[in-house]
C-alpha cells in the first residue's frame, strides 16, 4: 500500500520527487519499526499505541519537534489515503496530534544589505558575473523558489508585459511581474548567452553551459550574501522571504502576496508579517512612555 500511496503522491498530487522521497523514507523508518517492535508488516495493522510508541521513540532520540511532526503529518496523509481508498476502516492517527514547537522568524536581509549587495558589489562584465547578478535580481524581484529559478526557461520571459512564467509546485503556473531593469539584465545576459553558442532552453546557465544545479545557486548566494550581512541562514530560500518581509514591510496586500509566493494558502504567507509586528513593537518600546 506504500507504493501505492507514494504513487498517488506523484501523479495526481503531482508532488516533487524530492518531496516523494522524504515521504517514502519516513514510511520506511515507520514499517521498519513496526516490525521490530511489533512484528507488523503491513502499515494497514498499525493501530494508535503503535504509531504513539514510533513517536515516542523518535523523541527518545532527539530528534527536534519539527522532524518528529513532519514524520507525523506523513502518517497522517497516508492513512487519510488508505481510509478514502477504503482499505482501513478507521484512521489510526485521528488522536495523534503534533508536538509544540517553537515559531521561528523567517530570517531576511535587510533593505540596506541588499542595496549593497545589488548596487554597489562589483559584477564582473563577462558572462559569469552578469549571470550571478540576474540570479541573485531574480531571486529578489521575484520571490521565486531554487526549483522554480532552475525551472526558468529563456520562452517564460514576456519582454513586452514585463513578466516571467513561473512552473511551481504541483504543476501549478503563475505570472509574476518584474520591473523594467529586470528585464534590460535577462536582455543583457541572453546576448553574452548567444555568444556563448548556447541554444535556446534553460534560462540560466554554469560557466559550462549547462543547465543550473541546486549546490551551485547556493554557493553563489552564500558567497554573494557572505560580504554583505551577517546572518546565520545564508540561501536562496532566505532571499525569498526577504522579498516577502520588504513587500509587506512597504504595505503590500497579502493577497497579492500570497499570489506572487504561490502559496495556495494565506497562512503559509502570514508568518511574513510577524516581522513587521516585531518591528512596530521595537519602535513601541522604544518611544512609549508606557513601554
Amino acid at each position: 500500500m506504500v507504493e501505492t500511496f507514494l504513487k498517488y503522491l506523484s501523479f495526481e498530487k503531482r508532488y516533487s520527487q524530492h518531496t516523494v522521497d522524504a515521504y517514502r523514507k519516513d514510511l520506511q523508518q515507520f514499517s521498519e519499526f513496526l516490525f521490530s517492535e511489533f512484528d507488523i508488516t503491513n502499515v494497514e495493522e498499525a493501530r494508535h499505541p503503535h504509531i504513539r510508541s514510533w513517536i515516542v521513540s523518535l523523541m527518545d532520540k532527539d530528534l527536534s519537534p519539527k522532524s518528529v511532526n513532519r514524520k507525523i503529518a506523513t502518517l497522517k496523509s497516508l492513512y487519510k489515503f488508505l481510509l478514502a481508498r477504503e482499505y482501513i476502516e478507521t484512521n489510526p492517527t485521528s488522536q495523534i496530534k503534533p508536538l509544540k514547537t517553537e515559531k521561528d522568524l523567517p530570517s531576511f536581509v535587510k533593505e540596506s544589505e541588499i542595496t549593497n549587495l545589488l548596487d554597489r558589489v562589483e559584477f564582473s562584465a563577462d558572462f559569469s558575473g552578469q549571470r550571478d547578478r540576474l540570479l541573485l535580481e531574480l531571486l529578489y524581484s521575484t520571490g521565486i523558489r531554487l526549483s522554480e529559478l532552475i525551472g526558468l526557461k529563456e520562452t517564460d520571459v514576456n519582454f513586452y508585459e514585463n513578466t516571467i512564467r513561473v512552473l511551481g509546485k504541483r504543476n501549478k503556473e503563475r505570472i509574476i511581474p518584474i520591473g523594467n531593469s529586470l528585464i534590460h539584465l535577462i536582455a543583457d545576459y541572453q546576448k553574452l548567452r548567444k555568444e556563448m553558442g548556447s541554444k535556446e532552453g534553460a534560462l540560466l546557465l554554469t560557466d559550462s553551459g549547462d543547465p543550473m544545479y541546486p549546490m551551485f545557486i547556493y554557493r553563489k548566494v552564500k558567497n554573494y550574501l557572505n560580504a554583505v550581512t551577517t546572518l546565520s541562514k545564508k540561501s536562496p530560500h532566505v532571499m525569498r522571504h526577504t522579498f516577502a518581509t520588504h513587500l509587506l514591510n512597504k504595505g503590500a496586500d497579502l493577497n497579492a502576496v500570497k499570489d506572487l509566493l504561490g502559496h495556495t494558502s494565506l497562512a503559509a504567507t502570514q508568518v511574513y508579517t510577524h516581522n513587521s509586528i516585531e518591528k512596530l513593537k521595537a519602535a513601541f518600546d522604544q518611544a512609549h512612555p508606557k513601554a
